[in-house]
């Protein structure tokens, strides 16, 4: 019998910007292109709402997530892990 291949899950990298209610967070992901005309890599980003279950995330920390169903209108990931951010005082 053969096995049940899982489909490929998109990974995404970013920082997050606001928390956004009750388990969920709105986090930035950057990405450098260059440009067509002066060839120089620009930086473009995007901002994704991502569902957090232990609701654990705070403003800053660096977010690894994985792209998962649907949770809702605008949440199509699931956090992975993260890593604090530091704490200047």
């Amino acid at each position: 019998m053969a096995e049940a291949r899982q489909p490929h899950k998109r990974v995404i990298y970013g920082i997050v910007v606001s928390k956004s209610g009750e388990k969920s967070a709105k986090i930035r992901v950057e990405r450098r292109v260059m440009h067509p005309r002066y060839h120089k890599f620009v930086k473009r980003f995007k901002n994704y709402q991502i569902h957090d279950e232990k609701n654990e995330l705070q403003v800053g920390d660096k977010v690894e997530a994985v792209e998962c169903r649907p949770l809702s209108k605008t949440k199509s990931f699931r956090l992975k892990s993260f890593e604090r951010a530091e704490v200047v005082a």
